[in-house]
This record gives C-alpha cells, sequence and structure tokens, in this order.
C-alpha cells in the first residue's frame, strides 16, 4: 500500500458520503430509532436485585450489532455499484492498489462507523440510561471496530454478488447466524456443542464477548483485549481476502 494514495482514498470515500443523505440516514437515525424501541420493549420488565437490567444487558450487545448490521449492508451495495457503474476498472487503471481501495473503504466506512456508535452510545447512556461498570468509551472503540469487521466482511462478501439484490442476500448468511449464536439469546456454555464450535469461529461473538466484560467489570480486562485483538485480526483476515478477490466488473 502507498500511504499518500490511500489517505487520498479515505478522503474520497468521506466526501461522497458526505454528500448521501439517506446513507447518512440510515447510519445515524435508524440505529437510534431502533434503540429507541429496544428500551421500551425492555423499560417495564422487572430486574432482580443487585443484577443489571434487562436493557442494559440487551442495548450493550445492540450497540455493537447496529454497526455491524448497517456497515456491511451499505459497503457490501457501495463497493457493488463502484463495479457495475465502471469506476472501479477506471480507479485500478491508475496508481492505485486494491489494498489501497479495500484499506481505504475500511478506515473512511470505520470512522464513519464510530460515529454512529458515538450516536447511539449517548443517546443510549444519556437518554436512556444505560449503565455500564466500565467506560463508555469501551463500548464505543469496540462497536467502532465491529463497524470495521463489517465493512471488510461487506467488501468480502460483494466480490461474489452481481447485483445489489445478490449482496443484500448475503445478509442472513453472513448476519443472522452471527447474531443467533453470539450469546445473545442462549448462553453459550449451554449450547449443543457443534453450535459452540460454529460460535467459536465466528468473529461477532468475541465482539459480544468484549462488550459484556466492559458491562460487568470496571477496568478492561485480559479476555476483553483479546477478543478486540481476535475481532481486529478477523478484520484485517476478510480485507486481505476481499483484496485477493476483488473483480473489476460484476459481470
Amino acid at each position: 500500500m502507498n500511504l499518500r494514495i490511500l489517505l487520498v482514498t479515505v478522503g474520497r470515500i468521506l466526501r461522497q458520503l458526505r454528500h448521501d443523505r439517506r446513507t447518512i440516514t440510515l447510519l445515524l437515525v435508524v440505529p437510534t430509532a431502533l434503540l429507541t424501541l429496544v428500551y421500551y420493549m425492555y423499560v417495564d420488565q422487572p430486574t432482580p436485585p443487585g443484577q443489571p437490567s434487562t436493557f442494559d444487558q440487551v442495548a450493550l450487545v445492540m450497540l455493537g450489532f447496529f454497526p455491524f448490521t448497517v456497515m456491511f449492508l451499505v459497503t457490501s451495495i457501495a463497493m457493488l455499484r463502484e463495479r457495475t457503474s465502471g469506476t472501479l476498472e477506471r480507479l485500478l487503471t491508475t496508481p492505485l492498489a486494491k489494498a489501497d481501495l479495500l484499506f481505504g473503504y475500511g478506515i473512511a466506512f470505520g470512522l464513519a462507523g464510530a460515529v454512529q456508535a458515538g450516536v447511539a452510545s449517548a443517546v443510549a447512556y444519556w437518554v436512556f440510561g444505560l449503565e455500564t461498570a466500565g467506560s463508555s468509551g469501551l463500548v464505543i472503540m469496540i462497536a467502532a471496530l465491529n463497524a470495521v469487521l463489517a465493512v471488510a466482511l461487506g467488501l468480502l462478501c460483494s466480490a461474489f454478488a452481481r447485483t445489489e439484490f445478490q449482496a443484500v442476500q448475503f445478509m442472513p448468511v453472513v448476519v443472522a447466524p452471527q447474531l443467533l449464536l453470539c450469546g445473545l439469546f442462549v448462553p453459550r456454555d449451554q449450547m449443543a456443542g457443534w453450535l459452540q464450535a460454529i460460535s467459536d469461529a465466528l468473529p461477532l461473538t468475541y465482539a459480544v464477548e468484549a462488550l459484556q466484560e466492559v458491562g460487568a467489570h470496571v477496568e478492561p480486562t485480559a479476555t476483553m483485549w483479546r477478543d478486540v485483538a481476535i475481532v481486529a485480526g478477523a478484520a484485517v483476515l476478510a480485507l486481505l481476502l476481499a483484496a485477493a478477490t476483488l473483480r473489476r466488473r460484476s459481470s
């Protein structure tokens, strides 16, 4: 990669994103609206003495899941449009390398994901009274890292799609299993052995565990940092695989 070209690429993507009002609305408004829905679903649920409320437990995970879902969708479609419009083919005739482009997407949309996570977290903490033992800054960091992971997976999956509809079809394949097996609905140690094995191979599992560590401990734990490293490694691996499979055109 070339640092100057990488930074130029990041700037180009951020400028495009800034002028796309629908995408900005999807990034900033939709997660907050869904978080509001979650709050009113659980606000009246009884809480055992000394235990975190159901909303605190669910909302903490959702703060990591929302950036993951939204950024996967936005990125996979955005890259597909680059191919179908011929923009990607023109870009790759310049000194721009595939790694510059894909890591540029990762950085640009990762920054967008950080803003998204910051807005949603601010609403959760200050409007809905979310309480965590650890720092809200750690929650935002992990949520932003989730966004980068989703960008990487979205770029990887977009290489195998020819239309926007096909790109959207990857969501139930990539996103839904990770949500179901991350431990939100059923503790992972209570799952069947083969489900635990699948869960262990899914990066969102470690992101959720990291968030739960922040929710339960005042100081960052070794488990949290291990999980953060795994999620970051999975994002880098997905970006490298995306660079290896990226096609100039969709046909």
